[in-house]
């Protein structure tokens, strides 16, 4: 018996319910106040910039640009689709909750929804093949007269580089690369470089991430491309398709330095006899039975 004798019924003190909520409320306010502060805090100045990219890493290459711009673009605009897709599912699901036991009323055509889902779906594919054709013809685009040529032939396990320019009157030099000793690819700044990727026994993929390309290397086939470093330092390169047991050890370094130090690079390879060119075999360039593939020497 409760003290006003209604039966099964216990008093509480008065206020006790109140009392209780704005306790609570202040512990989630401070809770989230100090994890607020702990996030501001503990995000660097470089940390901020990373995220502004979305994880991709500070660009070296005149085609950063053009591979930043279409990413970021492509996940703005799946970003507005699921907004607008997730804002509608809880919108639907609020409006016509069932409320009674009654059946809705059924209807079998919608003529402007039917058109809504045609016509959207083209439109966003359109707009994403549009901006893609744009930027890709831009990311692949290749000159006439590039300033320089760089032969890149991805072995198991290891990589190959055959620079193409005239060192002290001898027609190109090389350097490899070995498990122990990944190869440097060394680079002038500011320059054009044009590729051709070459691989004389199964798939490599080349990729240095702060140019923001990447393209496979297949066995009998002369893959090209063409850029311009943009940025002096030291970058990260590596095999991005599975090769093989050493996979994992197919990595390199890309030095991208000033003009004399490159020439004097190439100069102490030539020194060392490194002279001609390095291509892995005729299976680099050549398919059996086909013979020599375009590009191939």
């Amino acid at each position: 018996m409760g003290s006003n004798g209604t039966p099964g019924v216990e008093e509480r003190p008065a206020g006790s319910a109140g009392a209780t909520r704005p306790g609570k409320r202040r512990l989630l306010v401070g809770t989230a106040v100090v994890l607020g502060t702990l996030l501001l805090t503990g995000c660097s100045s470089a940390t901020t910039e990373q995220w502004k990219r979305l994880g991709l890493p500070v660009g070296a290459s005149d085609r950063t640009e053009q591979v930043r711009s279409l990413w970021i673009g492509a996940w703005i605009a799946a970003l507005i689709v699921g907004v607008m897709v997730w804002g509608l599912i809880l919108w639907v699901s609020v409006r016509y909750r069932k409320r009674t036991d009654e059946a809705p009323k059924q209807v079998r055509y919608n003529l402007p929804l039917e058109v809504l889902y045609t016509l959207a779906p083209f439109a966003i594919i359109g707009v994403l093949f549009f901006y893609t054709v744009e930027h890709g013809n831009k990311i692949t685009a290749m000159s006439s007269s590039p300033q320089h040529t760089v032969n890149v032939v991805g072995q198991q396990w290891q990589w190959t580089f055959n620079y193409k320019d005239t060192v002290d009157g001898q027609q190109g030099v090389w350097e490899t690369g070995t498990l122990d000793k990944p190869a440097q690819l060394w680079l002038p700044v500011n320059e054009s470089v044009h590729f051709d990727l070459t691989s004389p026994d199964v798939i490599h993929s080349f990729w240095v991430p702060s140019f923001y390309f990447k393209l496979d290397v297949i066995p009998g086939r002369t893959n090209k491309f063409e850029l311009t470093p943009t940025k002096t330092g030291t970058f990260a390169g590596k095999c991005a398709e599975l090769c093989g047991l050493y996979h994992s050890r197919m990595v390199f370094t890309v030095k991208v330095v000033n003009r004399d130090e490159y020439d004097a690079h190439l100069k102490e390879l030539a020194a060392k006899g490194q002279t001609g060119a390095a291509t892995g075999g005729s299976n680099a360039t050549t398919i059996p039975g086909h013979g020599e593939q375009e590009g191939g020497k």
